[in-house]
């Protein structure tokens, strides 16, 4: 491919991205969210990969759900907003003033404080005291260099049948470059080829705001 054909692939991309993102029909408490993010400098899923994780919530009926990397909340309100009615949303961070804000977010949108419980923690520390096979979906959002732990953890607590959601996996476009050997990029790789090796699992890669993995069981 030419440089030219590159730079011409490159805007094409960048402006599906942003179709794709304008196409969501955000409710209030996601335009909250995302708003309190940008204030506070928080980097959260595009509202192309917010609506997917509403979609996945949905079509698995998910009432149990870990999340690795509650922000501002913006992903929390993607994922409730697609759970069961009597779904709970286990959120897991290690900034504990960003998840008061993502806690005046939800409790602003009517959710319940017993559906979105938010842990303030280190997940590497949180996540092996949760309950085996016992979550419909384990989204991962959190330090990129603690991927592949992540992955181990989510594979246990996840149930058959269960999805697993890795966010950040193209990072800024610098995983898919081969010649690039960062600590992140790397990492996210090796978290990919973990994924990938997994016994009855099924994966996808989507090129969705910077990079979302779907995976399942079975």
């Amino acid at each position: 491919m030419s440089p030219q054909q590159k730079a011409a692939a490159g805007s094409a991309a960048a402006a599906n991205q942003v179709f794709a993102d304008e196409y969501v029909v955000a409710s209030p408490a996601a335009h909250a969210a995302r708003a309190l993010a940008v204030e506070r400098g928080s980097d959260p899923v595009s509202p192309a990969a917010a609506g997917t994780l509403t979609l996945l919530a949905a079509t698995i009926k998910a009432r149990h759900v870990v999340e690795v990397g509650t922000g501002t909340g913006v992903s929390a309100v993607a994922l409730l907003e697609g759970m069961t009615p009597d779904g709970v949303l286990t959120s897991i961070d290690n900034e504990a003033e960003l998840q008061l804000v993502a806690r005046e977010v939800l409790t602003e949108a009517g959710i319940p404080r017993p559906r979105a419980r938010l842990i303030a923690g280190e997940p590497l520390v949180v996540l092996p005291k949760l309950t085996d096979g016992a979550y419909d979906l384990v989204f991962i959002d959190g330090d990129p260099l603690e991927y592949v732990e992540y992955v181990a953890q989510a594979t246990r607590l996840l149930r058959p049948g269960g999805v697993l959601v890795l966010h950040h996996v193209l990072w800024q476009g610098q995983v898919a470059d081969p010649g690039n050997s960062d600590d992140e990029p790397l990492i996210i790789r090796e978290a990919l080829e973990a994924v990938r090796q997994l016994e009855d699992f099924t994966t996808v890669l989507l090129p969705v705001g910077d990079g979302l993995l779907v995976a399942t069981q079975g």
